[in-house]
């Protein structure tokens, strides 16, 4: 009974809501992934073979129902340097090591740490990020045409004004299938679009083994890097973590939630993918849509990937003004 009622609330309670949530969280995702991926300096994919395989992970294995776990921009600039002096081998050799750190942090119960972290610091974490989300944004700006910011108050009305008349289906989903269309039919060709940052290969992530020598010699080349990585990728995902149970009123498993993204981080790095944690404004975004339970992350990984590797075409369309 008790399972069965575990279940039901994690996987058949407000279906609809999930998953139109975990849809809205993916269109979401999506810049980040390809933006995480350039500041790492590796392929687009890398960081969407991440954000697949991370959620996946997560959805059955994470201690947060509803968090969402991917490529995260706060681990990639710890990357840079590894794959510039190394190569990406050893990032995925890095990510493997640091889901095996992160695992056993989970395993030690280190999670009960986040419990002494004060609310002033939990508020000052999502103003910060909040700040730096809309500063990463104005890059966009740079030269673009009068109708960048005309698409971009288009979104904004649709996004808070159509809720007071339509809330069947999420007013972001709303706005981005809008503006897409709109700037596909008026032939809108100076505004920037997913394309118009990366090319999204349309091919499926395939199991690999690092091509890297297996010796003591990489061992300390890659230790400092997945050290940093799993303290970062501990800290933001802990953080979120706290700020969800705190806007659902739950308490949820800290030391799963690492176990979990451990063993996330580790499978991404034989898929080809780059270390990730928690991701603070998606996870956000997906709880205030309704995304409660675990139905609304396997929504968004399924999703995110069937717009790529089926839907990269229509995915390329998408213009930046709406995300």
């Amino acid at each position: 009974m008790i399972l069965n009622a575990v279940w039901h609330k994690q996987w058949t309670t407000n279906v609809k809501v999930n998953v139109l949530a975990g849809m809205t969280a993916t269109l979401a995702l999506v810049p980040d992934s390809l933006a995480f991926s350039l500041m790492a300096g590796v392929p687009p994919t890398v960081g969407i073979y991440a954000s697949i395989c991370i959620l996946l992970v997560t959805t059955f294995l994470g201690g947060r129902p509803g968090m969402i776990s991917a490529a995260a921009g706060s681990m990639a600039v710890l990357m840079l340097t590894l794959v510039k002096e190394h190569g990406i081998a050893y990032l995925f050799a890095a990510t493997i090591l640091t889901g095996i750190i992160q695992y056993l942090m989970g395993a030690f119960k280190l999670g009960k740490l986040m419990n002494f972290v004060p609310h002033g610091v939990l508020t000052g974490f999502v103003n910060a990020l909040a700040i730096l989300i809309f500063m990463s944004q104005l890059r966009y700006f740079q030269g673009a045409a009068w109708t960048m910011y005309a698409l971009v108050a288009a979104t904004l009305a649709i996004i808070y004004v159509l809720p007071r008349f339509f809330k069947a289906i999420p007013s972001p989903l709303i706005a981005v299938a809008v503006l897409t269309l709109a700037v596909w039919a008026f032939g809108m060709g100076d505004v920037s679009r997913i394309g118009d940052i990366a090319v999204i290969d349309a091919s499926l992530p395939s199991f690999l083994l690092p091509d890297i020598p297996f010796s003591w010699e990489t061992l300390m080349i890659i230790l400092p890097y997945s050290l940093s990585l799993a303290v970062v990728g501990f800290t933001e995902t802990l953080l979120t973590h706290n700020l969800l149970d705190e806007m659902t009123e739950e308490r949820t498993d800290k030391n799963k939630e690492m176990r979990g993204q451990g063993i996330a981080n580790f499978v991404a790095g034989f898929f080809g993918g780059m270390a990730g944690c928690a991701l603070v404004a998606e996870s956000v975004l997906n709880v205030k849509m309704g995304g409660r339970n675990r139905l609304s992350t396997l929504v968004a990984a399924l999703f995110l990937f069937l717009l790529v590797v089926i839907a990269g075409d229509l995915l390329a369309l998408v213009p930046m003004a709406a995300l």
